[in-house]
Protein backbone atom coordinates (compact mmCIF):
# COMPACT_ATOMS: atom_id res chain seq x y z
CA UNK A 1 0.00 0.00 0.00
CA UNK A 2 2.80 2.42 0.91
CA UNK A 3 4.58 1.68 -2.38
CA UNK A 4 1.45 2.50 -4.40
CA UNK A 5 1.02 5.69 -2.36
CA UNK A 6 4.57 6.81 -3.18
CA UNK A 7 4.19 6.05 -6.89
CA UNK A 8 0.88 7.92 -7.15
CA UNK A 9 2.42 10.84 -5.30
CA UNK A 10 5.22 10.93 -7.88
CA UNK A 11 2.58 10.91 -10.62
CA UNK A 12 1.19 14.15 -9.13
CA UNK A 13 -1.81 12.90 -7.18
CA UNK A 14 -2.72 14.23 -3.72
CA UNK A 15 -2.55 11.29 -1.31
CA UNK A 16 -3.78 10.65 2.24
CA UNK A 17 -4.19 7.41 4.15
CA UNK A 18 -4.59 5.61 7.44
CA UNK A 19 -2.95 2.76 9.31
CA UNK A 20 -3.58 1.08 12.65
CA UNK A 21 -0.48 2.63 14.17
CA UNK A 22 2.53 4.74 13.30
CA UNK A 23 5.58 3.02 11.85
CA UNK A 24 8.84 3.77 10.06
CA UNK A 25 6.98 3.45 6.77
CA UNK A 26 4.16 5.86 7.71
CA UNK A 27 6.71 8.37 9.01
CA UNK A 28 8.51 8.18 5.66
CA UNK A 29 5.23 8.88 3.86
CA UNK A 30 4.57 11.86 6.12
CA UNK A 31 7.97 13.32 5.28
CA UNK A 32 7.01 13.17 1.60
CA UNK A 33 3.89 15.23 2.22
CA UNK A 34 1.28 12.47 2.54
CA UNK A 35 -1.31 13.01 5.28
CA UNK A 36 -1.43 9.96 7.54
CA UNK A 37 -4.15 9.21 10.10
CA UNK A 38 -3.65 6.80 13.01
CA UNK A 39 -6.40 4.20 13.39
CA UNK A 40 -9.54 3.96 11.27
CA UNK A 41 -12.42 6.44 11.61
CA UNK A 42 -15.02 7.90 9.20
CA UNK A 43 -13.68 11.40 9.89
CA UNK A 44 -10.33 10.40 8.41
CA UNK A 45 -11.92 10.23 4.98
CA UNK A 46 -11.27 13.60 3.34
CA UNK A 47 -12.79 14.83 0.12
CA UNK A 48 -11.29 12.49 -2.48
CA UNK A 49 -11.90 10.90 -5.85
CA UNK A 50 -10.81 7.33 -5.11
CA UNK A 51 -10.28 5.05 -2.10
CA UNK A 52 -7.76 2.19 -2.37
CA UNK A 53 -7.89 -0.54 0.27
CA UNK A 54 -5.95 -3.69 1.04
CA UNK A 55 -7.67 -7.08 1.29
CA UNK A 56 -6.69 -7.13 4.98
CA UNK A 57 -9.44 -4.53 5.44
CA UNK A 58 -12.82 -5.97 6.44
CA UNK A 59 -16.09 -4.96 4.79
CA UNK A 60 -17.24 -3.23 7.99
CA UNK A 61 -14.18 -0.96 8.14
CA UNK A 62 -15.56 2.51 9.03
CA UNK A 63 -13.61 4.32 6.33
CA UNK A 64 -14.61 1.83 3.63
CA UNK A 65 -18.25 2.02 4.76
CA UNK A 66 -18.14 5.82 4.73
CA UNK A 67 -16.61 5.91 1.24
CA UNK A 68 -19.42 3.74 -0.12
CA UNK A 69 -22.05 5.85 1.63
CA UNK A 70 -20.60 8.90 -0.14
CA UNK A 71 -20.47 7.00 -3.47
CA UNK A 72 -16.69 7.46 -3.66
CA UNK A 73 -15.24 4.79 -5.99
CA UNK A 74 -13.32 2.07 -4.10
CA UNK A 75 -10.81 -0.40 -5.52
CA UNK A 76 -8.52 -2.99 -3.95
CA UNK A 77 -4.75 -2.65 -3.78
CA UNK A 78 -4.42 -5.35 -6.45
CA UNK A 79 -6.79 -3.47 -8.78
CA UNK A 80 -4.81 -0.27 -8.24
CA UNK A 81 -1.57 -2.09 -9.00
CA UNK A 82 -3.12 -3.50 -12.16
CA UNK A 83 -4.09 0.00 -13.31
CA UNK A 84 -0.53 1.17 -12.65
CA UNK A 85 0.88 -1.72 -14.68
CA UNK A 86 -1.06 -0.54 -17.72
CA UNK A 87 1.24 2.51 -17.81
CA UNK A 88 4.30 0.28 -18.37
CA UNK A 89 4.87 -1.67 -21.59
CA UNK A 90 7.41 -3.94 -19.88
CA UNK A 91 5.89 -5.09 -16.60
CA UNK A 92 7.41 -8.00 -14.67
CA UNK A 93 5.30 -9.79 -12.03
CA UNK A 94 6.94 -12.34 -9.72
CA UNK A 95 4.55 -14.90 -8.22
CA UNK A 96 4.85 -18.05 -6.15
CA UNK A 97 4.06 -19.34 -2.68
CA UNK A 98 7.66 -18.71 -1.55
CA UNK A 99 10.59 -16.55 -2.59
CA UNK A 100 8.77 -13.59 -4.19
CA UNK A 101 10.51 -10.84 -2.20
CA UNK A 102 14.02 -12.26 -2.68
CA UNK A 103 13.55 -12.85 -6.42
CA UNK A 104 11.91 -9.46 -6.99
CA UNK A 105 14.80 -7.81 -5.14
CA UNK A 106 17.48 -9.63 -7.16
CA UNK A 107 15.87 -8.74 -10.50
CA UNK A 108 15.38 -5.15 -9.33
CA UNK A 109 19.02 -4.82 -8.27
CA UNK A 110 20.35 -6.23 -11.56
CA UNK A 111 18.08 -4.11 -13.79
CA UNK A 112 18.59 -0.95 -11.73
CA UNK A 113 22.38 -1.17 -11.97
CA UNK A 114 22.25 -2.22 -15.63
CA UNK A 115 20.66 1.07 -16.70
CA UNK A 116 17.02 -0.04 -17.06
CA UNK A 117 15.83 2.51 -14.45
CA UNK A 118 12.73 0.47 -13.50
CA UNK A 119 9.87 1.33 -11.17
CA UNK A 120 10.09 -1.20 -8.33
CA UNK A 121 7.55 -2.47 -5.75
CA UNK A 122 8.88 -5.00 -3.20
CA UNK A 123 7.15 -6.76 -0.30
CA UNK A 124 10.21 -6.20 1.90
CA UNK A 125 12.84 -3.50 2.27
CA UNK A 126 15.88 -3.38 0.00
CA UNK A 127 18.71 -1.14 1.16
CA UNK A 128 19.86 -0.41 -2.39
CA UNK A 129 16.60 1.44 -3.16
CA UNK A 130 16.13 2.82 0.34
CA UNK A 131 12.97 0.88 1.18
CA UNK A 132 10.22 -1.03 -0.62
CA UNK A 133 9.63 1.24 -3.62
CA UNK A 134 11.54 3.17 -6.26
CA UNK A 135 9.97 5.27 -9.01
CA UNK A 136 11.90 5.00 -12.26
CA UNK A 137 11.82 6.84 -15.57
CA UNK A 138 11.40 3.97 -18.02
CA UNK A 139 8.69 1.64 -19.27
CA UNK A 140 9.87 -1.15 -16.92
CA UNK A 141 7.95 -2.06 -13.76
CA UNK A 142 8.90 -4.89 -11.38
CA UNK A 143 6.49 -6.08 -8.69
CA UNK A 144 5.57 -9.02 -6.51
CA UNK A 145 2.32 -10.75 -7.48
CA UNK A 146 0.45 -12.16 -4.48
CA UNK A 147 -1.91 -15.08 -5.02
CA UNK A 148 -3.93 -14.50 -1.81
CA UNK A 149 -7.63 -14.13 -2.67
CA UNK A 150 -6.55 -14.34 -6.34
CA UNK A 151 -5.24 -10.78 -6.12
CA UNK A 152 -2.68 -11.24 -8.90
CA UNK A 153 -5.45 -11.87 -11.44
CA UNK A 154 -5.93 -8.08 -11.49
CA UNK A 155 -2.44 -7.55 -12.95
CA UNK A 156 -1.23 -7.05 -16.54
CA UNK A 157 2.24 -8.61 -16.78
CA UNK A 158 4.25 -8.91 -19.96
CA UNK A 159 6.72 -11.16 -18.12
CA UNK A 160 5.38 -13.41 -15.39
CA UNK A 161 7.43 -15.62 -13.09
CA UNK A 162 6.06 -18.59 -11.13
CA UNK A 163 8.59 -19.71 -8.51
CA UNK A 164 6.57 -22.54 -6.96
CA UNK A 165 3.00 -23.60 -6.14
CA UNK A 166 2.39 -24.89 -2.63
CA UNK A 167 -0.50 -25.36 -0.21
CA UNK A 168 -1.11 -22.09 1.66
CA UNK A 169 -3.72 -19.40 2.47
CA UNK A 170 -6.26 -22.06 3.37
CA UNK A 171 -8.53 -19.44 4.90
CA UNK A 172 -9.37 -18.69 1.25
CA UNK A 173 -8.23 -21.54 -1.02
CA UNK A 174 -10.10 -24.86 -0.79
CA UNK A 175 -7.21 -27.15 -1.75
CA UNK A 176 -4.05 -27.41 -3.88
CA UNK A 177 -6.09 -27.79 -7.08
CA UNK A 178 -7.85 -24.49 -6.36
CA UNK A 179 -4.44 -22.86 -5.93
CA UNK A 180 -3.03 -24.48 -9.10
CA UNK A 181 -6.06 -23.36 -11.12
CA UNK A 182 -5.51 -19.80 -9.91
CA UNK A 183 -1.85 -19.86 -11.03
CA UNK A 184 -3.01 -21.20 -14.41
CA UNK A 185 -5.22 -18.12 -14.79
CA UNK A 186 -2.30 -15.90 -13.80
CA UNK A 187 -0.09 -17.41 -16.50
CA UNK A 188 -2.86 -16.95 -19.04
CA UNK A 189 -2.86 -13.19 -18.37
CA UNK A 190 0.48 -12.90 -20.19
CA UNK A 191 0.10 -11.87 -23.87
CA UNK A 192 1.23 -14.18 -26.67
CA UNK A 193 4.40 -12.18 -27.26
CA UNK A 194 5.17 -12.14 -23.54
CA UNK A 195 7.09 -14.65 -21.42
CA UNK A 196 6.29 -16.99 -18.55
CA UNK A 197 9.39 -18.03 -16.59
CA UNK A 198 8.55 -21.12 -14.53
CA UNK A 199 10.27 -23.54 -12.12
CA UNK A 200 10.11 -26.82 -14.03
CA UNK A 201 11.03 -29.00 -11.03
CA UNK A 202 7.68 -28.24 -9.36
CA UNK A 203 5.05 -30.86 -10.33
CA UNK A 204 2.22 -28.37 -9.78
CA UNK A 205 3.85 -25.97 -12.23
CA UNK A 206 4.37 -28.80 -14.73
CA UNK A 207 0.62 -29.32 -14.56
CA UNK A 208 -0.18 -25.78 -15.72
CA UNK A 209 2.44 -25.29 -18.47
CA UNK A 210 0.46 -27.01 -21.28
CA UNK A 211 -2.31 -24.43 -20.77
CA UNK A 212 -0.13 -21.38 -21.43
CA UNK A 213 -0.53 -19.24 -24.56
CA UNK A 214 2.71 -17.21 -24.30
CA UNK A 215 6.41 -18.03 -24.64
CA UNK A 216 7.44 -20.38 -21.81
CA UNK A 217 10.96 -20.42 -20.36
CA UNK A 218 11.73 -23.03 -17.72
CA UNK A 219 14.46 -23.17 -15.10
CA UNK A 220 15.50 -25.67 -12.47
CA UNK A 221 18.04 -28.22 -11.36
CA UNK A 222 16.77 -31.01 -13.63
CA UNK A 223 18.06 -31.73 -17.16
CA UNK A 224 14.83 -30.76 -18.97
CA UNK A 225 15.00 -27.05 -17.99
CA UNK A 226 15.99 -24.21 -20.33
CA UNK A 227 18.11 -22.62 -17.58
CA UNK A 228 19.80 -25.16 -15.31
CA UNK A 229 22.14 -24.87 -12.32
CA UNK A 230 24.96 -27.45 -12.26
CA UNK A 231 28.15 -28.06 -10.28
CA UNK A 232 26.64 -26.53 -7.13
CA UNK A 233 29.16 -26.14 -4.29
CA UNK A 234 29.56 -24.00 -1.17
CA UNK A 235 32.19 -21.38 -0.36
CA UNK A 236 33.84 -21.12 3.09
CA UNK A 237 30.84 -19.14 4.39
CA UNK A 238 28.33 -21.75 3.25
CA UNK A 239 27.10 -19.68 0.29
CA UNK A 240 26.36 -21.36 -3.08
CA UNK A 241 28.60 -21.26 -6.15
CA UNK A 242 27.20 -22.80 -9.34
CA UNK A 243 27.40 -22.91 -13.14
CA UNK A 244 24.41 -22.15 -15.37
CA UNK A 245 23.60 -23.96 -18.59
CA UNK A 246 21.20 -22.37 -21.09
CA UNK A 247 19.67 -25.06 -23.26
CA UNK A 248 22.83 -27.12 -22.55
CA UNK A 249 25.18 -24.27 -23.49
CA UNK A 250 27.33 -22.81 -20.65
CA UNK A 251 26.37 -19.27 -19.58
CA UNK A 252 28.88 -18.77 -16.75
CA UNK A 253 29.60 -19.26 -13.05
CA UNK A 254 27.57 -17.45 -10.39
CA UNK A 255 28.27 -16.78 -6.71
CA UNK A 256 25.61 -15.95 -4.10
CA UNK A 257 26.02 -14.11 -0.82
CA UNK A 258 22.84 -15.60 0.62
CA UNK A 259 22.61 -19.25 1.72
CA UNK A 260 20.43 -22.15 0.69
CA UNK A 261 19.48 -24.34 -2.25
CA UNK A 262 16.15 -22.48 -2.46
CA UNK A 263 18.09 -19.29 -3.20
CA UNK A 264 19.92 -21.03 -6.04
CA UNK A 265 16.45 -21.52 -7.57
CA UNK A 266 15.46 -17.89 -6.85
CA UNK A 267 18.70 -16.76 -8.47
CA UNK A 268 18.05 -18.98 -11.53
CA UNK A 269 14.65 -17.36 -12.05
CA UNK A 270 16.33 -13.94 -11.85
CA UNK A 271 19.09 -14.97 -14.27
CA UNK A 272 16.54 -16.31 -16.77
CA UNK A 273 14.51 -13.08 -16.56
CA UNK A 274 17.45 -10.68 -16.88
CA UNK A 275 19.16 -12.72 -19.62
CA UNK A 276 15.87 -12.78 -21.58
CA UNK A 277 15.76 -8.97 -21.29
CA UNK A 278 19.24 -8.74 -22.78
CA UNK A 279 21.33 -7.95 -19.69
CA UNK A 280 24.95 -9.01 -20.37
CA UNK A 281 26.05 -12.11 -18.48
CA UNK A 282 28.92 -10.21 -16.78
CA UNK A 283 26.43 -7.69 -15.36
CA UNK A 284 24.19 -10.45 -14.03
CA UNK A 285 27.17 -12.17 -12.37
CA UNK A 286 28.42 -8.95 -10.80
CA UNK A 287 25.16 -7.72 -9.31
CA UNK A 288 23.91 -11.15 -8.29
CA UNK A 289 27.01 -11.64 -6.14
CA UNK A 290 26.52 -8.12 -4.72
CA UNK A 291 23.04 -8.97 -3.43
CA UNK A 292 23.10 -9.36 0.37
CA UNK A 293 19.40 -10.05 0.86
CA UNK A 294 16.41 -8.01 1.98
CA UNK A 295 15.20 -7.18 5.45
CA UNK A 296 13.63 -10.19 7.21
CA UNK A 297 15.04 -12.69 4.68
CA UNK A 298 17.95 -14.42 6.45
CA UNK A 299 18.69 -10.98 7.84
CA UNK A 300 21.78 -11.02 10.09
CA UNK A 301 20.73 -8.65 12.89
CA UNK A 302 24.06 -8.76 14.70
CA UNK A 303 26.87 -10.74 16.31
CA UNK A 304 27.86 -10.45 19.98
CA UNK A 305 30.60 -12.59 21.55
CA UNK A 306 30.42 -15.09 18.68
CA UNK A 307 26.62 -15.41 19.00
CA UNK A 308 24.92 -14.67 15.66
CA UNK A 309 21.31 -13.50 15.61
CA UNK A 310 19.42 -13.92 12.32
CA UNK A 311 15.81 -13.09 11.45
CA UNK A 312 13.73 -14.61 8.66
CA UNK A 313 10.15 -14.18 7.42
CA UNK A 314 9.63 -17.96 7.05
CA UNK A 315 6.08 -18.81 8.13
CA UNK A 316 5.19 -21.85 5.98
CA UNK A 317 6.58 -25.39 6.50
CA UNK A 318 8.42 -25.32 3.16
CA UNK A 319 10.00 -21.96 4.05
CA UNK A 320 10.95 -23.09 7.55
CA UNK A 321 12.62 -26.21 6.17
CA UNK A 322 14.47 -24.24 3.46
CA UNK A 323 15.64 -21.51 5.85
CA UNK A 324 16.96 -24.03 8.37
CA UNK A 325 18.67 -26.00 5.59
CA UNK A 326 20.38 -22.79 4.50
CA UNK A 327 21.40 -22.02 8.08
CA UNK A 328 22.87 -25.52 8.43
CA UNK A 329 25.33 -24.71 5.63
CA UNK A 330 26.69 -21.69 7.49
CA UNK A 331 29.49 -22.50 9.97
CA UNK A 332 27.95 -22.84 13.45
CA UNK A 333 27.87 -24.68 16.76
CA UNK A 334 24.12 -25.12 17.30
CA UNK A 335 21.06 -23.72 15.52
CA UNK A 336 18.31 -22.29 17.71
CA UNK A 337 14.94 -21.89 15.96
CA UNK A 338 12.62 -19.42 17.68
CA UNK A 339 9.36 -19.80 15.74
CA UNK A 340 6.17 -17.74 15.85
CA UNK A 341 3.33 -19.50 13.98
CA UNK A 342 1.36 -17.18 11.69
CA UNK A 343 -2.47 -17.40 11.68
CA UNK A 344 -4.59 -20.09 13.29
CA UNK A 345 -5.91 -21.53 10.01
CA UNK A 346 -2.41 -22.05 8.57
CA UNK A 347 -1.11 -23.61 11.81
CA UNK A 348 -4.04 -26.03 12.05
CA UNK A 349 -4.19 -26.98 8.37
CA UNK A 350 -0.42 -27.53 8.05
CA UNK A 351 0.25 -28.84 11.58
CA UNK A 352 1.71 -32.17 10.40
CA UNK A 353 3.92 -30.43 7.82
CA UNK A 354 5.16 -27.93 10.41
CA UNK A 355 6.01 -30.78 12.79
CA UNK A 356 8.47 -32.23 10.28
CA UNK A 357 10.06 -28.94 9.23
CA UNK A 358 12.51 -28.41 12.10
CA UNK A 359 14.91 -31.34 11.60
CA UNK A 360 17.92 -29.06 10.97
CA UNK A 361 17.42 -27.14 14.23
CA UNK A 362 19.24 -28.25 17.37
CA UNK A 363 17.00 -26.31 19.77
CA UNK A 364 13.44 -25.14 19.14
CA UNK A 365 11.37 -22.53 20.95
CA UNK A 366 7.71 -22.08 19.96
CA UNK A 367 5.84 -18.94 21.00
CA UNK A 368 2.18 -17.91 20.62
CA UNK A 369 0.43 -17.80 17.25
CA UNK A 370 0.43 -14.40 15.58
CA UNK A 371 -3.23 -13.89 14.73
CA UNK A 372 -2.79 -11.32 11.92
CA UNK A 373 -6.23 -10.98 10.31
CA UNK A 374 -7.88 -13.83 12.25
CA UNK A 375 -9.84 -14.05 15.53
CA UNK A 376 -8.83 -16.68 18.08
CA UNK A 377 -11.65 -19.23 18.02
CA UNK A 378 -9.73 -21.76 20.08
CA UNK A 379 -9.26 -24.18 17.18
CA UNK A 380 -5.53 -24.51 17.90
CA UNK A 381 -2.81 -23.27 20.25
CA UNK A 382 0.95 -22.90 19.86
CA UNK A 383 1.31 -25.64 22.51
CA UNK A 384 -0.33 -28.04 20.04
CA UNK A 385 2.41 -27.27 17.53
CA UNK A 386 5.13 -27.73 20.16
CA UNK A 387 3.64 -31.10 21.06
CA UNK A 388 3.46 -32.18 17.41
CA UNK A 389 7.11 -31.23 16.87
CA UNK A 390 8.11 -33.05 20.08
CA UNK A 391 7.03 -36.36 18.53
CA UNK A 392 9.85 -35.95 15.98
CA UNK A 393 12.26 -33.61 17.78
CA UNK A 394 12.80 -33.92 21.54
CA UNK A 395 14.42 -30.52 22.07
CA UNK A 396 11.42 -28.20 21.80
CA UNK A 397 9.77 -25.96 24.40
CA UNK A 398 6.89 -23.50 24.41
CA UNK A 399 7.48 -20.03 25.89
CA UNK A 400 4.70 -17.47 25.81
CA UNK A 401 6.51 -14.22 26.65
CA UNK A 402 9.22 -12.59 24.50
CA UNK A 403 11.15 -11.38 27.56
CA UNK A 404 11.21 -14.91 28.97
CA UNK A 405 12.48 -16.24 25.64
CA UNK A 406 15.37 -13.76 25.80
CA UNK A 407 16.21 -14.68 29.39
CA UNK A 408 16.09 -18.39 28.54
CA UNK A 409 18.38 -17.92 25.56
CA UNK A 410 20.89 -15.89 27.57
CA UNK A 411 21.21 -18.76 30.03
CA UNK A 412 21.53 -21.50 27.41
CA UNK A 413 23.38 -20.15 24.36
CA UNK A 414 27.02 -20.95 23.66
CA UNK A 415 29.72 -19.39 21.45
CA UNK A 416 29.18 -19.92 17.70
CA UNK A 417 25.46 -20.60 18.18
CA UNK A 418 23.06 -19.28 15.52
CA UNK A 419 19.83 -17.81 16.90
CA UNK A 420 17.23 -17.83 14.13
CA UNK A 421 13.90 -16.06 14.72
CA UNK A 422 11.26 -17.06 12.17
CA UNK A 423 7.74 -15.91 11.38
CA UNK A 424 5.73 -13.25 9.55
CA UNK A 425 4.62 -11.47 12.73
CA UNK A 426 6.64 -9.51 15.29
CA UNK A 427 9.04 -12.30 16.30
CA UNK A 428 11.96 -10.21 14.97
CA UNK A 429 11.64 -8.22 18.21
CA UNK A 430 13.07 -11.20 20.11
CA UNK A 431 16.28 -11.05 18.09
CA UNK A 432 16.71 -7.33 18.69
CA UNK A 433 15.87 -7.68 22.39
CA UNK A 434 18.46 -10.45 22.73
CA UNK A 435 21.15 -8.39 20.98
CA UNK A 436 20.37 -5.34 23.14
CA UNK A 437 20.59 -7.44 26.28
CA UNK A 438 23.85 -9.12 25.23
CA UNK A 439 25.37 -5.73 24.38
CA UNK A 440 24.26 -4.35 27.74
CA UNK A 441 25.80 -7.32 29.60
CA UNK A 442 29.03 -6.88 27.66
CA UNK A 443 29.20 -3.15 28.47
CA UNK A 444 28.50 -3.95 32.11
CA UNK A 445 31.41 -6.37 32.21
CA UNK A 446 33.73 -3.87 30.50
CA UNK A 447 32.70 -1.08 32.92
CA UNK A 448 33.19 -3.37 35.91
CA UNK A 449 36.65 -4.35 34.65
CA UNK A 450 37.63 -0.70 34.14
CA UNK A 451 36.45 0.22 37.62
CA UNK A 452 38.57 -2.57 39.10
CA UNK A 453 41.59 -1.35 37.15
CA UNK A 454 41.04 2.23 38.34
CA UNK A 455 40.81 1.10 41.98
CA UNK A 456 44.02 -0.88 41.60
CA UNK A 457 45.85 2.10 40.05
CA UNK A 458 44.52 4.79 42.42
CA UNK A 459 46.58 3.83 45.56
CA UNK A 460 49.80 3.80 43.52
CA UNK A 461 49.09 7.37 42.35
CA UNK A 462 48.61 8.48 45.95
CA UNK A 463 51.93 6.97 46.98
CA UNK A 464 53.83 8.59 44.14
CA UNK A 465 52.36 12.05 44.92
CA UNK A 466 53.14 11.58 48.62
Amino acid sequence: MSAIAEILLQFGYKISGSDMKSSKITEKLKQQGIEIFSGHHPNHLPSCDLVIYTTAIKEDNPELVKARELNIPTISRAEALGLLMKKFSNSIAISGTHGKTTTTSIISLILEHSGFDPTILIGGELDEIGGNVKVGNSNYLITEACEYKENFLNLFPRIGIILNIDLDHLDYFKNIQHITNTFTKFGQLIPEDGFLIAFADDPNIQQILPHMHCNVITYGLESNSDYRAVNISLDKNGFPVFDVMVREQPLGQFHLNIPGKHNVCNALASIACCHTLGVPMEQIQKFLSAFKGTHRRFDILGVVDDITVIDDYAHHPTEVKATLAGAAQVPHNRIWSVFQPHTYTRTKALLHDFAGSFAEADKIIITDIYAAREPDTGIIHAKDLAEAIRKQHKDVIYIHDFHRIVEYLKKEIQPKDLILTMGAGNIYQVGQMLLDSLHAEKEKIVCSSLQKQQKAIAPNHKKSFA
